[in-house]
């Protein structure tokens, strides 16, 4: 993966393929249910397979496998599989039910859903992942949109926000790592930069998601009894992300938790804690497969040159200090529409990233920041992206949907904007 195609936007063709049946078919019906994602990639998949002539098809073949087969979309898989058992777990003996009603008895039901924002900000960057915080707050929403009568999109943005927020700034993400790396600066002095950009951009979104669920049609009706048992491993769970655990020890231990409290309580069986954690699986297949595909065309795309001449043309148009760093956003902005994934696009931009920060004097904590903000803000709003996919995945609604209420993603693109126009911040701490 170390070697440089040449410079093809043809190469491209295939991921506008992708969007046009994906994207395109559901604006045209109003019915974004009318084309399958897996068949509207399928389709971008065979497209991109009888492209470039000049190799061969069980070359391209074995790109498409390789790329599919990347270590971070089989841990991505890994992640999504155990996080489906978790939550059927949890579901199946009472755990999403008791922890929604602890929260009803709590808190006001306008204050919910800034709730969810806050513990998702807490979780992702602590946890240092954005989908491992997803899959296990998810159920949690639903339950809240199912208590409440809020809008299950709102509520599933809602979490989405809180986990780009930690991806963006939490000092275990891929992200931030992979942003620190290519620019050769301190993890420390990152974060400072970056958390002075985007910390009013978290304080508006909590200001906007209590205003838009601040309808007195949303307050719970009757009593919302809960067993304080039930919601153990959700706190248990909530509880070893915070503090750092990895997400696999952390849903596997939720897993085994959820299942001894079930049993405990007679709500479920051995037989049934099986089954559960069979369909657990079962309902992550098509996200699993879909991410899977997703990674072998985008090296695909990348091995004909899509990429390449995504990093070339935006990199021309860099001209001076704040015009390189708008050239770095866009760089690795166009880098992650492509890819959908914002490592892999920190990953990709962040050397040319460096050379333009060099050339234009950009000071590496600064362009590390705009790499880490501008992938996490479109990452955020993808709807093909892994995170607003999953969430959708739980809730049964399409992905597009629930991308207008991705509100801190748009205001932390909105805030690396404002901060590049007025050079903003001008020192740090």
């Amino acid at each position: 993966m170390t070697d440089q195609p040449k410079s093809n936007p043809l190469a491209l063709i295939p991921f506008g393929v992708f969007i046009l049946l994906f994207i395109g078919s559901g604006i045209a019906t109003g019915d974004f249910y009318q084309m399958p994602v897996l068949v509207a990639l399928f389709a971008a998949i065979l497209v991109a397979l009888f492209m470039n002539r000049e190799t061969d098809f069980q070359t391209k073949m074995q790109q498409l496998t390789r790329g599919g087969g990347h270590p971070d979309i089989i841990l991505m898989v890994i992640i999504f599989l155990l996080a489906g058992a978790f939550s059927s777990v949890a579901e199946g003996m009472g755990a999403v039910d008791s922890t929604v009603n602890l929260g009803l008895s709590v808190l006001p039901s306008n204050l919910l859903v800034v709730g969810l924002f806050i513990i998702a900000c807490f979780i992702s960057i602590s946890m240092g992942t954005s989908v491992g915080t997803i899959v296990a707050l998810a159920p949690i929403g639903m339950g809240v949109a199912d208590q409440t009568g809020i809008n299950v999109a709102i509520t599933m943005g809602s979490i989405v926000s809180g986990a780009m927020f930690g991806d963006n700034l939490s000092i275990i993400s891929d992200t931030t790592i992979a942003a620190v790396r290519t620019q050769g600066t301190k993890m420390k002095d990152k974060f400072r930069a970056n958390f002075f950009i985007v910390l009013p951009a978290a304080i508006v979104t909590a200001v906007i998601f209590a205003f838009i669920t601040s309808d007195p049609a949303n307050a719970v009706q009757g009593d919302t009894p809960y067993e304080l048992v039930k919601v153990l491993p959700y706190l248990g769970v909530l509880i070893f992300a915070i503090i750092g655990v990895n997400v696999i020890y952390v849903l596997m231990g939720g897993i085994l938790f959820a299942g001894i409290v079930g049993v405990a309580t007679g709500d479920i069986g051995l037989s049934n804690f099986v089954t559960l954690l069979g369909d657990g699986f079962q309902s992550m297949q098509n996200l699993s497969l879909l991410v899977i595909l997703l990674g072998g065309l985008v090296e695909l795309i990348r091995q004909n040159g899509g990429i390449q001449f995504l990093l070339e043309a935006i990199s021309r148009r860099a001209n001076s200090n704040r015009g390189g760093e708008f050239g770095i956003a866009g760089l690795v902005s166009a880098v992650n529409l492509s890819t959908a994934n914002n490592t892999i696009s920190i990953i990709t931009a962040g050397p040319l990233a460096k050379q333009i920060s060099d050339e234009y004097g950009i000071d590496a904590k600064r362009s590390a920041s705009i790499l880490d903000i501008f992938s996490s803000s479109v990452q955020g709003l993808l709807p093909y992206g892994a995170q607003v996919l999953s969430v959708a995945g739980v809730a049964s609604i399409s992905p597009v949907a629930i991308v207008p209420f991705c509100i801190y993603p748009i205001l932390l693109a909105l805030s690396g904007i404002l901060a590049i126009v007025f050079r903003f911040p001008k020192f740090t701490l």
